[in-house]
């Protein structure tokens, strides 16, 4: 599969990739990852005034329209460079989940702050031994007076540190595992009884594990139907994912192939070997299957076709673990140095396998695809 792009998609790619080109290399990034906060804010405010964070709303909530074929475009050429300020998180899943179930006071309140970079998000839906499960729920949630208090533990919460609010899962009826009965609640960060501890993650971003006794939340939606919007975020949360991993999975095979042009061994360059340069064919052919699929995917959530969750699921398994076969192969071709921190290969290693636990590894997601496919 090969998209053609519009003239409008072609400019946005060509601004992101300026800017990052100009903005965002190695030595930056490693600059911003080593600070004390660990996120580039004025990096972030640069992607508001391109229009970054506009680019995935539509129209009618001050966006630019542009769906999840803006958001790939942009989520490739992060990958590419291993931008760490957290795109996913507040335009993709939080402001996602605020266009699709928020009352239109919500979104007025909240998106047009997400748009200007003012404000970012982060979702708290993983709980210990949820397993990837969104209906796995025991965070509870009960009414007083015109809001809810919420009392659990959530665990794992990427770019909480960095939040300004947070979309909760929580139960207002049911028993754990009951598919009906969690709601999603709009939770100020810095809530009263709201404790939160930092850590950082293996790809140098920032998560925190969450406690919350009694603090206040906002419900967002439908009482009750939080997982159904939860899945259709997953869906477009995957599809970011894709984007990102297909970008980090190009620039490890050029980065290898230059390397093997160079390095030399026994008098020659280790590219002349015929057994690495199958070696490369392979990691060559899993990158443009894996493209393929990212350009699938994200077609098919732009037209909104029926079995997205199938797809989400096919896709996040095959290029989870195409990815993991070129960073393998990218780590081992380099060699020890393959791993350094002065060596950008040994990042996008982390960063695959980060990406492959986020919503779920690559082996949930064989067994989900199953499971949804003798359904269909």
């Amino acid at each position: 599969m090969d998209i053609q792009f519009t003239e409008e998609q072609e400019l946005l790619r060509s601004s992101v990739q300026r800017l990052l080109r100009d903005q965002y290399d190695f030595d930056a990034r490693r600059k911003i990852v080593a600070s004390e906060e660990g996120l580039g804010r004025r990096q972030w405010d640069e992607f508001a005034e391109l229009g970054l964070l506009a680019a995935p709303f539509s129209e009618a909530v001050g966006g630019f329209g542009g769906g999840p074929l803006s958001t790939m475009i942009i989520m490739h050429e992060f990958g590419r460079h291993l931008v760490v300020e957290p795109f996913v998180e507040t335009v993709v899943v939080a402001g996602g989940l605020i266009e699709q179930a928020g009352s239109e006071a919500q979104k007025q309140a909240y998106i047009a702050d997400i748009i200007a970079g003012s404000k970012l998000w982060a979702l708290a839906w993983t709980e210990q031994g949820s397993r990837f499960d969104l209906a796995t729920v025991t965070t509870t949630a009960r009414r007083d007076g015109d809001g809810y208090l919420l009392t659990g533990e959530k665990t794992a919460v990427l770019a909480a540190p960095w939040a300004d609010y947070l979309i909760v899962s929580a139960r207002t009826s049911g028993h754990r595992h009951d598919r009906g009965g969690v709601s999603l609640f709009v939770v100020d960060r810095r809530a009263a009884n709201l404790d939160l501890q930092s850590f950082r993650t293996i790809d140098g971003r920032r998560a925190a594990e969450i406690s919350l006794r009694g603090v206040r939340g906002e419900l967002l939606g439908r009482e009750g139907e939080g997982v159904a919007a939860l899945e259709a975020c997953r869906n477009r949360a995957i599809g970011a994912l894709c984007a990102e991993a297909v970008g980090a999975i190009g620039e490890l095979n050029d980065a290898t192939l230059d390397y093997s042009k160079t390095r030399k061994q026994f008098g020659v360059t280790i590219g002349s070997f015929q057994v690495l340069q199958h070696r490369m064919v392979d990691m060559f052919i899993a990158h443009q299957e894996a493209l393929s699929l990212m350009q699938h995917l994200s077609l098919s959530l732009s037209e909104g076709e029926a079995g997205l969750s199938r797809l989400a699921s096919g896709a996040k398994s095959k290029i989870g673990y195409a990815g993991k076969f070129v960073a393998d192969q990218a780590v081992q071709l380099h060699g020890g140095m393959g791993m350094t921190d002065e060596l950008n290969v040994g990042h996008y290693f982390k960063r695959i396998s980060s990406i492959n636990i986020q919503f779920g590894d690559p082996a949930y997601h064989v067994l989900r695809y199953a499971q949804l496919d003798a359904v269909a």
